[in-house]
């Protein structure tokens, strides 16, 4: 039987990030600000080690395009797995210390033809940790292009921006075209399209350890914002729990569920494969021991999960 496959997070030092990925998970992490973990990732920016003897020395996009039969694909044709030519997801966990820019993701058709066939970015993020008073911006309140434009120039970021409180436990859908950024003192899982295509809308004028200001992408972003987007009044998840499981997320990209354990549950894995994330408390899967920041690639193939212990995880497949 298939067996679970393990892969090294890769880190990013960011200028807004901070030291939570080392003191909360454990992790060995670079000196500086680290804003994010890169936990399973075939993008050629932070393309994960694998770490299983079976397949050393490859990257998770070297084990995509090798062993497509991992994923459902047909051995011996690299690209034939449901993902099409690229692994399709990204997990990360986000320390924000400071505020992230007020940004924009493209869809897949404009990713396509203005960024080098790269795909869009939809993603979702849930809440792990905020400190008291967190804030969070997702979506904004310009019903045009140029109502838009005009604000910005004009800088009236508290009119424009719909900032709201949260908590752990909260989820957000961003798809593309949604403006938002993450806020200081915030841990967030994010499930995404494999992309690293952001569009800056702001950046609070910051300048980086070289004294320059990072890019803005202002006509991009004004491309590509969906005017027409209503923003949400609260991250709460409503979705009901049965069994242990609720799906925060069901979309052409990605599903993305949070599965509680407490003893014993079985999980199921018809998929090409899944991302499994533990997210609170400790236990084993397969016979494995496992603790809050594992992350693990369940294959197609691997069969059914034998989850034990008390924890949560964050689960997400085609």
């Amino acid at each position: 039987m298939t067996q679970l496959i393990h892969v090294k997070p890769v880190f990013h030092n960011k200028i807004w990030g901070g030291r939570k990925l080392e003191t909360v998970y454990g992790y060995e992490i670079p000196e500086g600000p680290v804003g994010e973990c890169w936990a399973i990732s075939a993008h050629p920016n932070g393309d994960c080690p694998v770490l299983d003897a079976a397949y050393e020395g490859m990257t998770l996009s070297e084990l995509w395009d090798a062993h497509p039969e991992l994923f459902s694909g047909v051995a011996g044709e690299p690209g034939s797995a449901p993902g099409g030519d690229r692994f399709p997801l990204l997990i990360k966990i986000i320390d924000a210390a400071g505020d992230l820019s007020i940004q924009v993701h493209p869809d897949d058709a404009y990713a396509a033809e203005h960024e080098n066939g790269s795909l869009g970015k939809r993603e979702c993020w849930y809440v792990l940790a905020a400190e008291p008073g967190a804030t969070i911006v997702v979506g904004q309140r310009a019903a045009s292009r140029d109502e838009f434009a005009q604000m910005v120039e004009e800088g009236r970021w508290g009119e424009l921006l719909n900032e709201i409180p949260i908590q752990a436990g909260d989820f957000f859908q961003i798809d593309p075209g949604t403006v938002h950024a993450i806020k200081a003192g915030t841990l967030i899982l994010e499930t995404q399209q494999s992309s690293d295509i952001t569009y800056r809308v702001y950046d609070y004028d910051r300048v980086d350890d070289s004294g320059q200001k990072r890019s803005l992408h202002l006509a991009q972003s004004l491309d590509v914002i969906d005017y027409a987007a209503e923003a949400p009044a609260s991250g709460a998840v409503t979705a009901r729990e049965v069994d242990g499981v609720c799906t925060l997320e069901h979309n052409d990209d990605y599903t993305v569920e949070r599965v509680r354990v407490d003893g014993e549950r079985v999980l199921a894995q018809p998929y090409p494969f899944m991302c499994l994330s533990v997210i609170e408390g400790a236990g084993t899967i397969a016979g494995e021991e496992v603790a809050r920041g594992t992350h693990l690639l369940a294959p197609c193939g691997c069969g059914d999960l034998l989850l034990t212990g008390d924890m949560t995880l964050i689960v997400s497949h085609l």
